[in-house]
């Protein structure tokens, strides 16, 4: 199509003429300026329909990956719901089994401690009872080796004995129900070491206890706490001539840390953490006495009371305990 413009007679509005070559046949177009205003106006309107039809196109399929993606996230959440609805089943029916397993455990453990406190206790007061008839009445004619032999039999059975106080006592510390309250551990401590200097008053040990230590806690139990910890430092450190016994507190983190140090015998790291375990000692007994319940007593009383207990110590350098309990003023 080729325009060339011309005027046409008798008006003044310009005029463009177009020739249309189709084969053959040529035609000649004219048009005029609002024709031309008109071609240019429909021309920008196609342009932007098509323009709004491309971006409806495109919105369309974001929308339509956009509706995908929620159609899968939604999928994907309904079987995490579905997943932790399945966890939460399976949670509860183990609780409930944990918990029947618990109180069948419970129920076991308080048959044990009956057994213990009644079915042991009377062979040993027979025995201890028989040995010491048999010392009282025949100590005259029994020879001193006799004697001695029946001695060590009544001393066996007492031990054996405390034993099993002591193991009833550890027993009932995962039962028994905790009262909690303000403790005074800096007047508890003094106590503690006054009934000790009671019973040794010869003993020269340099003691020194922080004020203002208290914590929130079962006073009954944390009494035990205090008692064994002051009574080992005060054991291990009699072949000390300078015994010194200290008991404070330090801040590590958020955390009130309190400790009873002592300069005795200490022992060697390596053997630390059998040192919890009932019946378990790193001493013999012809150097220190001691049944290996009290520091198993300790550490359950501190986990019950949302704590945890460790030791640092070294050989012939003391030994120092760490403990924590929970809720601290």
């Amino acid at each position: 199509m080729a325009g060339v413009r011309q005027a046409n007679p008798g008006t003044s509005v310009p005029t463009k003429n177009y020739v249309l070559n189709l084969g053959p046949v040529h035609l000649i177009l004219t048009v005029g300026a609002m024709g031309i205003l008109v071609i240019f106006l429909l021309t920008i309107l196609l342009a932007a329909a098509v323009l709004f039809a491309a971006v409806a196109s495109r919105r369309r399929r974001q929308a339509e990956a956009a509706n995908r993606e929620l159609t899968n996230e939604v999928r994907e959440r309904k079987r995490a719901e579905e997943e932790v609805n399945k966890l939460n089943a399976e949670l509860e029916r183990r609780v409930v089994e944990r918990t029947r397993q618990l109180d069948a455990a419970n129920k076991e453990l308080e048959a044990f401690s009956y057994s213990v406190s009644h079915d042991l206790r009377a062979p040993l007061r027979a025995i201890d009872g028989f040995s010491k008839a048999i010392l009282d009445e025949y100590a005259e004619t029994l020879d001193k080796q006799a004697c001695h032999y029946l001695q060590r039999v009544r001393t066996g059975i007492q031990k054996m004995s405390g034993l099993i106080d002591d193991l009833l006592n550890l027993s009932s510390m995962s039962r028994a129900m905790l009262r909690k309250e303000s403790i005074n551990l800096t007047a508890l401590a003094r106590d503690v070491v006054a009934e000790l200097q009671d019973r040794e008053p010869l003993r020269k040990v340099v003691i020194g206890i922080a004020d203002g230590l208290s914590a929130v806690g079962d006073a009954q139990l944390i009494t035990i706490v205090l008692v064994n910890l002051f009574g080992n430092a005060w054991k291990y450190t009699a072949k000390r001539p300078e015994a010194q016994i200290a008991f404070g507190s330090e801040n590590q983190g958020n955390e009130v840390v309190f400790y009873i140090r002592d300069n005795g015998a200490g022992f060697d790291m390596a053997y630390a953490a059998k040192l919890f375990a009932p019946f378990q000692r790193l001493h013999q007994d012809s150097e220190f006495e001691g049944n290996g319940i009290g520091l198993a007593t300790i550490q359950r009383i501190v986990l019950r009371h949302g704590g945890r207990v460790w030791v640092k110590a070294a050989v012939n350098e003391g030994a120092t305990f760490f403990f924590t309990l929970g809720d601290v003023q």
